[in-house]
């Protein structure tokens, strides 16, 4: 990342540290000699006062310097490395702290009678003295002279190591010194970005899934500062956006079912009534006719009463299923049902009803073929979703005939039919193509091919190909209809396919990315 947080606070941090770095050294250059002669110019100004206080004070005498001022000004030579020389109006010394009082009494003696002229540097001149920095052979010195009113004159001598030398020694080492500590901080702050950068990148991963209306990732940081209580917000955000997206999804479904509402309605009504009076005749002539002739005593025999009476019990059952389904569908049809979309994993879905279908397909011979799917999932009703599968899978169990395969397929945009449903020897059937963030869901079952011009009319209520064989396992002629219902209430695709050894249906759900 070309302008990531860890390179910005690593460049903050080397800039800073190269700046401080770079300060000290126009410090020690240009100010640290002055600071050096200054703080050593204080303490010959020290020694000064005592030596004044001494001679104003009313125990000075012209043969000794007073014990009392003669102590203080020791402690003050001793512990600045002082050398100090006292003289009276007579020449002589009231007082001396030096090795070699005679090289001072003569440097005293020639400032007093104006012949000291070897100074580098005068640093301070004042009427009663005069500091200035000196060379005595290959010492370096900062000097004090003067004179009192009362006639006692003085010279103090502090020797200064080389100024120069040591301003170019210290900007040297702190350059050094600074480099160090750029180098040690730049590794440690880099080290320390990232600790805080990880949960920052981790943030935006979960932000970019939010993007594409993925809600699953969520925020475990456990650092408990600011970017956590940010990781919670964005938590609760993820779980606010998926409930809002769920329900603007299912509002979104009943106003496009809205505007097609009121034009269906009467139609829906009149074909009905329709189909329901003619579904309904011939198993209500057959009770009639069964029931007239138990009443009328036809067949005595306990054995032909028994057969009328379950001829009775299958066909008033077969209408109490057509009913039951023909509720639903009403139910559908009208808008009176509402759909609500959710987020589930339709992979996990079908494996829990094949679960649940086991028993009826070994009871049929039936082998049951589906891959191994990781979660996929996508947005529908989960409950009418079921019902759809649950619509084939029934289909296609009782329409299941020569080598008695059922084959699932979850299949999304580029995927081909399993090899599987094309029969043996035969080349993979070519995926038919849909459109991208979808699911095709696919039922296939071996068997007869449904006649061509049969296929248009398969989602119509009541409409059965094989009419003896819909009539054997009980079927209605309502359950595809069912299914086109759900699916054009969710505004998805729906179909069927003919394949040389089989039938394949589909439908199609919109993913969850």
């Amino acid at each position: 990342m070309r302008h990531s947080i860890r390179r910005q606070f690593a460049m903050i941090f080397i800039g800073l540290m190269a700046g401080v770095t770079f300060s000290c050294w126009l410090m020690n250059t240009f100010f640290l000699e002055k600071y050096y002669i200054t703080r050593k110019t204080k303490v010959l100004l020290e020694a000064y006062d005592i030596i004044r206080q001494a001679v104003n004070s009313e125990s000075y005498n012209t043969m000794e310097f007073p014990e009392e001022f003669a102590g203080k000004l020791t402690d003050v030579c001793s512990v600045y490395n002082i050398t100090a020389c006292v003289m009276d109006t007579s020449s002589r010394i009231k007082y001396s702290y030096t090795e070699d009082t005679m090289e001072l009494e003569l440097r005293l003696l020639a400032y007093v009678f104006g012949r000291l002229f070897d100074a580098e540097k005068i640093i301070r001149n004042e009427e009663n003295f005069l500091v200035q920095q000196v060379q005595v052979d290959e010492d370096e010195y900062l000097e004090m002279c003067g004179k009192l009113s009362s006639g006692i004159s003085f010279i103090m001598r502090i020797r200064v190591e080389s100024i120069r030398e040591s301003v170019k020694d210290a900007s040297r080492f702190q350059i050094y010194v600074g480099m160090i500590a750029t180098l040690v901080g730049g590794i440690i702050i880099w080290f320390v970005s990232t600790k805080i950068t990880k949960p920052i990148l981790e943030l935006n991963g979960i932000s970019e899934k939010m993007v594409h209306l993925d809600f699953e990732a969520k925020y475990k940081g456990n650092a408990h500062n600011e970017i956590d209580l940010l990781g919670e917000n964005l938590n609760k955000l993820s779980n606010s956006l998926e409930h809002s997206i769920s329900e603007l999804k299912t509002a979104n479904n009943e106003l496009l079912k809205d505007i097609e509402k009121k034009e269906q309605i009467d139609e829906m009504r009149k074909e009905f009534l329709a189909n329901v009076s003619h579904e309904l005749k011939t198993p209500i002539a057959l009770i009639q006719g069964y029931a007239e002739g138990l009443a009328e005593g036809v067949n005595e025999d306990s054995e032909s009463r028994s057969y009328y009476c379950e001829v009775i019990m299958d066909e008033a059952s077969k209408m109490n299923h057509m009913v039951k389904k023909l509720l639903t569908l009403n139910q559908l049809e009208f808008g009176n049902d509402v759909v609500t979309m959710e987020r589930f994993d339709i992979a996990a879905l079908v494996r829990n009803y094949l679960q649940s279908a086991e028993i009826l397909t070994k009871q049929n011979e039936i082998r049951v073929f589906m891959e191994e799917y990781p979660p996929i999932y996508v947005w529908a009703d989960e409950y009418k979703t079921e019902e759809v599968f649950m619509n084939y899978f029934s289909n296609a169990v009782n329409h299941c005939r020569g080598e008695k395969k059922i084959i699932v397929s979850l299949l999304r945009q580029g995927e081909d039919f399993p090899e599987e449903g094309t029969g043996e020897g035969e080349a993979p059937v070519e995926n038919r193509g849909f459109g991208a963030g979808k699911v095709r869901v696919g039922v296939f079952n071996t068997g007869e091919p449904i006649p061509q011009e049969a296929i248009p009319h398969l989602w119509e209520k009541f409409y059965k190909v094989d009419k003896a064989r819909t009539r054997e396992y009980g079927g209605s002629g309502v359950g595809l209809s069912i299914v086109k219902a759900i699916m054009e209430s969710m505004n998805q695709k729906y179909g069927v396919e003919n394949y040389s050894d089989g039938v394949l249906f589909w439908f199609e759900l919109e993913r969850s990315l």
